[in-house]
């Protein structure tokens, strides 16, 4: 599985981003995406997650009411839409991917992802 992260960028507080993950030589259906961020000096932390064979969605609670993970197994692309941005998200976001037969797996836990993308950058100006 490969994931290529794009759609950072610069926005001012209060604007909005789109990320996307797109996978090659492979479908998503019975992988979680998570999406990760890594700010200077701070650990990797995960923010939402999307279990693409159950469909269900998980939030980091300093992201939940602002950020929206979807996925489109059609296009193998999980999308990242973030609104309401803070300083405070300003980080390198990486998308992750990991293989599950479970209807209701989640996490946001790094180490239990084997799939990773390239970051991307979003900074968010005050």
């Amino acid at each position: 599985v490969q994931l290529q992260a794009s759609g950072g960028g610069l926005v001012q507080a209060g604007g909005s981003l789109r990320l996307s993950c797109a996978a090659t030589r492979t479908t998503l259906d019975y992988y979680a995406i998570a999406w990760f961020r890594q700010a200077p000096g701070k650990e990797r932390e995960g923010v939402a997650c999307i279990n693409n064979y159950g469909g269900s969605t998980y939030y980091a609670d300093s992201v939940k009411g602002r950020f929206t993970i979807s996925g489109d197994n059609v296009k193998s692309t999980v999308y990242l839409q973030m609104n309401s941005l803070k300083p405070d998200d300003t980080a390198v976001y990486y998308c992750a991917a990991t293989f599950t037969s479970d209807y209701y797996y989640w996490s946001l836990r790094r180490e239990e992802y084997d799939y990773w993308g390239q970051g991307t950058q979003v900074t968010v100006s005050s």
